[in-house]
């Protein structure tokens, strides 16, 4: 079954797709990538990560989506990109990782049958990848995870708040997804993964990124973002 929601036909018009963002300020955000491209430079690949993001979540078409945002909802940029798609503006609650993504999954499952969640960075996603996660939610599955080659996750997805999941995780760390595996055991959930993907720490990332691009979206797509592997300074 689909519905049509902002002039958009989507798979499963009940369930919402959640994207975690920042406030694109220089010095706070892609920290890894200051290095090479000055702060700066990192806060604009930023913002093309959260546009590529967005394309990606367009072309999947799987639910209506929903942009949370940190430290709070004043940023032009994120307010203009939430009028753009037509997407509700939510503030993430302080605390940990873990704490912002199960407040932020706790409060759409009251209004939802499932959910899943992104970040807005994880610009490696596909719309493949994302139309499985809420595929197999809809199936029956308790949680999907897309794991990441660095040991951490892009993409977590529920039918129900489950907080032990997200409690006291070495957040940001190689044992992310391996501990997590251990939770999902320990509670007795039947969960999915994808397949692997990759963050985008580097600038060997983003080249990485546009390769990919140029086969997700088409040969001229590594174009849309010219600047995402240039030289450093950008």
């Amino acid at each position: 079954m689909s519905m049509e929601i902002a002039n958009v036909t989507v798979r499963h018009p009940t369930a919402r797709l959640l994207i975690f963002a920042k406030a694109p300020v220089a010095g706070r955000v892609k920290t890894r990538l200051a290095a090479a491209y000055g702060r700066g430079g990192a806060a604009l690949r930023y913002r093309q990560l959260l546009r590529h993001t967005l394309a990606t979540v367009a072309q999947a078409r799987v639910a209506p989506v929903e942009l949370w945002v940190a430290p709070g909802r004043a940023h032009p940029w994120l307010a203009a990109r939430a009028r753009e798609q037509g997407m509700p503006l939510r503030v993430q609650v302080r605390g940990d990782l873990g704490q912002r993504m199960h407040r932020a999954l706790q409060w759409t499952l009251r209004v939802a049958p499932f959910a899943v969640l992104i970040g807005g960075d994880c610009a490696a996603l596909t719309p493949w990848q994302l139309q499985r996660a809420f595929d197999r939610l809809a199936e029956g599955a308790d949680v999907v995870v897309g794991p990441a080659e660095d040991g951490g996750y892009v993409l977590v997805g529920l039918r129900r708040p489950q907080p032990l999941l997200f409690q006291a995780l070495p957040w940001g760390g190689p044992q992310v997804m391996a501990a997590t595996r251990k939770r999902l055991r320990r509670l007795g959930l039947k969960w999915v993964e994808l397949p692997l993907s990759f963050d985008i720490d580097r600038p060997a990332d983003l080249v990485r990124l546009q390769r990919q691009s140029a086969t997700t979206f088409g040969i001229g797509a590594a174009a849309t973002y010219p600047t995402l592997a240039a030289a450093a300074g950008g």
